[in-house]
């Protein structure tokens, strides 16, 4: 009868040990792969909520007038800046309860300069609709954001006063920057359009 010598069985062992570290290490790979595509499909999707809870209370902004505590004229409620919107719309990103006809809503770049998206949101009536609320949703995966606005004259400006304008902007342009997964990236500009309302 013949075995296998000591030295064959090493060798057996030694190739089979090989290829379980190969197979290891592509199944290690793949799963890395994997939670990698994951989290930048979350990210991403987190985003697009971003940009269609953006776009959906843009859309429907309303040029709301009303008076100050003083009862002088109504002034238009609309405040856009370069890292700053301030406006009134009847689809709010959280509508509130009890649900109000229209809804006083402010995006902006945190407070001193920290990372992060701040929605805030006011019910109307309110004497200062676009007076700073406290924030109910800080987004801190958006380290920068700015916004432009289209005048009827087809130029993109940084800042628009709906009060000085007499009306909203045409479109307002938004654009995004965030940290996904460890790096920084500048989002294409979302461009939004407002439909012509009258109050």
């Amino acid at each position: 009868m013949r075995g296998f010598t000591l030295l064959e069985l090493l060798i057996a062992l030694a190739i089979v040990g090989a290829l379980l570290a190969i197979l290891l290490g592509g199944l290690h790979v793949g799963l890395t792969a994997w939670h990698q595509g994951e989290d930048r499909a979350e990210a991403h999707a987190h985003l697009r909520n971003l940009s269609e809870l953006l776009a959906r209370s843009i859309a429907a902004a309303f040029p709301y007038r009303q008076s100050d505590r003083e009862g002088g004229e109504a002034q238009l409620q609309f405040q856009g800046e370069e890292e700053r919107l301030s406006f009134v719309t009847f689809a709010p990103p959280f509508p509130l309860a009890p649900s109000m006809a229209f809804t006083a809503v402010t995006f902006a770049q945190r407070a001193g300069g920290r990372p992060g998206l701040a929605i805030s949101e006011k019910a109307l009536p309110n004497f200062d609709p676009l007076e700073e609320a406290e924030p109910i949703l800080v987004d801190s995966a958006v380290t920068a954001v700015s916004f432009r606005y289209l005048a009827p004259d087809g130029d993109w400006e940084d800042r628009w006063d709906g009060q000085a304008e007499q009306g909203l902007p045409q479109a307002v342009q938004v654009r995004l920057t965030v940290r996904l997964g460890g790096r920084t990236e500048s989002l294409p500009s979302l461009t939004i359009s407002i439909p012509a309302r009258t109050p």
